[in-house]
């Protein structure tokens, strides 16, 4: 099975950057509380007798430190399940190694066996033109494939150009043109890629992210079907 640079989900120094994250998160609320405390019991001993402070004043305040501490425990909470969430992703990600998928994207591979691609239609179309582009933006190859059902649809190109010639292998292009009724419908490319690694992205806070080769990085939400 292929490897990946997909960091452990288990790895003691992470467990213990976040229980040391944790702990001073912790002791951050509870220093703030005594603080507060120690602040509110020095101004009840030296209050006027003669005019005490106010028990609806004094309420309030009690009030506002409960707030901001449970305000500060619940970011805690959210924290640990986004954390919680990300490294769920991420093993779901590793199962996806040396898988076809089907991601958003306009860019297709053209290699000795051919290139595939995809397209997803919200409606059914009368008519549908994909035109292939290389790296200049100039047309190699456009197929009028007539009506087309809705849902997702992968096509194939054998690389031949409309000039009689094969075009070489590499990255290309292609776009979706669909009328139904005489009004445009607009469709969503799909690149079928095959993910070789997955990986987190930097700070630990973009995702999850998938290599699938020459096809470039793509987020982990970018994916629409697995093959």
């Amino acid at each position: 099975m292929p490897t990946t640079s997909l960091t452990p989900v288990n790895d003691p120094l992470t467990t213990l950057s976040r229980a040391t994250q944790s702990n001073l998160q912790n002791q951050a609320v509870d220093t703030g509380q005594d603080r507060f405390l120690t602040m509110l019991i020095a101004q009840l001993k030296n209050q006027d007798p003669l005019n005490p402070l106010d028990n609806a004043q004094l309420t309030s305040q009690l009030a506002q430190i409960s707030t901001v501490q449970g305000i500060e425990r619940l970011n805690t909470t959210l924290a640990a399940l986004a954390g919680s969430f990300q490294a769920g992703q991420s093993l779901q990600a590793a199962g996806l190694v040396g898988r076809q998928v089907l991601v958003t994207g306009d860019r297709m591979e053209l290699s000795a066996a051919g290139a595939r691609a995809a397209f997803s239609l919200p409606q059914s179309v009368d008519h549908l033109t994909i035109s292939v582009t290389d790296a200049s933006g100039s047309v190699v190859h456009r197929v009028e494939l007539g009506a087309q059902a809705a849902g997702t649809q992968i096509f194939e190109w054998d690389g031949m150009a409309d000039s009689g010639a094969r075009a070489v292998d590499g990255i290309y292009r292609f776009e979706i043109g669909a009328r139904a009724n005489g009004t445009a419908v607009t469709a969503e490319t799909l690149s079928l890629g095959r993910v070789d690694s997955v990986t987190q992205a930097p700070g630990g806070t973009g995702g999850t992210i998938l290599n699938l080769g020459r096809l470039g990085e793509i987020p982990f939400a970018a994916i629409r079907r697995i093959m």
